[in-house]
């Protein structure tokens, strides 16, 4: 079992919990075949996630290589991922010239996605969301594809549901959402087409303390603003956690492709969140507006039957998020918008 402290200290702390891998991935590790590419790699759970399977890699005694592919418009995400053992190639992945010229890599880690800000920038949010995963399924139709999608593509469902499950039919609200599920098709279709084996990773919401639904409420309790109680149900999964089980679900990857929510196990309300926040940061949460009896919840328990459980508590992340917020660490400035009702991010 991980040991971990009250609080970290600094970015280099959390980023050596985010990248720590589980037991259970070093020993898939030993029987993977092949090499691993993660696309998109330099968003928010990217850096991380491709330092664990390097991580884990070793720690299995087995010789991998791993890559990151990104535009990399941060040159320290780039030389951070070489320091770390990781390989790095730049490149736009809307341009069809490099993406056939990327290598043949047996593993990809599909993490590219477009959603901060869509509002007004639909064909954009179509382009990186619909359209580009055709061509990474065209390219890639050899290997085992872990795409990451979201748990948008469902509806708004009753609080005392339990979530929605893999076999409900997405009913996407909005084109942010609707793009997404987009994105799956795109992955079906190629997976149908050449028999490319692939899980579709619905995630729903991952979090540590620079970005995420905790930082997100914990900003408004911290700056003493009111927080809207309309969406006042969520999900949330510790981010190492979750790139621990993303890089697992590699063994799971078939065709005709299935479908595998990530979140944590319990339905939490904003309001309970925000008042144990309150607590650690000594504020009196402010809130406006009443719970509606729907939420954007995503049902665990085929992700749990194949992989386990997640390891953190929420309760640990709340210390943690609280810690980090009043001694003004630094934030990636990503909202996540969780509290959007109509699809409009």
């Amino acid at each position: 079992m991980n040991t971990y402290p009250k609080k970290y200290a600094n970015e280099v702390e959390l980023e050596e919990a985010l990248s720590r891998p589980a037991p259970e991935l070093i020993t898939m590790m030993k029987s993977l075949e092949g090499d691993i590419m993660l696309l998109g790699v330099a968003g928010k759970m990217g850096i991380s996630m491709a330092i664990m399977a390097k991580r884990a890699t070793e720690e299995a005694g087995v010789a991998k290589r791993v890559i990151g592919v990104s535009r990399f418009s941060s040159p320290t995400s780039r030389t951070y991922l070489e320091e770390n053992g990781v390989e790095t190639i730049a490149g736009d992945l809307l341009n069809l010239d490099f993406v056939q010229s990327l290598p043949d890599i047996k593993n990809i880690i599909y993490l590219v996605g477009f959603k901060f800000g869509t509002e007004g920038k639909q064909p954009t949010t179509w382009a990186m969301n619909a359209f580009l995963p055709g061509l990474i399924v065209d390219k890639f139709k050899d290997s085992k594809i872990a795409a990451l999608s979201t748990g948008c593509v469902y509806p708004l469902v009753p609080i005392n549901s339990g979530g929605s499950k893999e076999t409900d039919t997405p009913l996407p609200v909005g084109e942010y959402a609707q793009s997404c599920l987009g994105r799956e098709r795109m992955f079906e279709y190629g997976s149908n087409q050449n028999g490319t084996e692939i899980v579709l990773i619905r995630l729903n919401y991952a979090v540590e303390m620079r970005y995420g639904v905790l930082v997100d409420i914990a900003q408004k309790v911290y700056n003493e603003e009111v927080i809207d109680l309309a969406m006042g149900h969520v999900n949330v999964i510790w981010q190492g956690d979750a790139n621990n089980l993303i890089l697992r679900s590699l063994s799971l990857c078939e065709s005709p492709v299935i479908a595998l929510n990530i979140s944590g196990e319990d339905t939490v309300t904003v309001a309970s969140i925000a008042k144990r926040l309150g607590e650690f940061m000594g504020k009196t949460p402010k809130f406006s507006g009443t719970e509606a009896d729907s939420a954007l919840l995503s049902n665990v328990s085929k992700s749990k039957e194949l992989l386990g459980s997640p390891e953190m508590a929420l309760d640990t992340v709340l210390e943690w998020t609280a810690h980090w917020m009043m001694e003004d660490k630094p934030l990636l400035g990503k909202a996540t918008h969780f509290e959007v009702r109509d699809g409009k991010y």
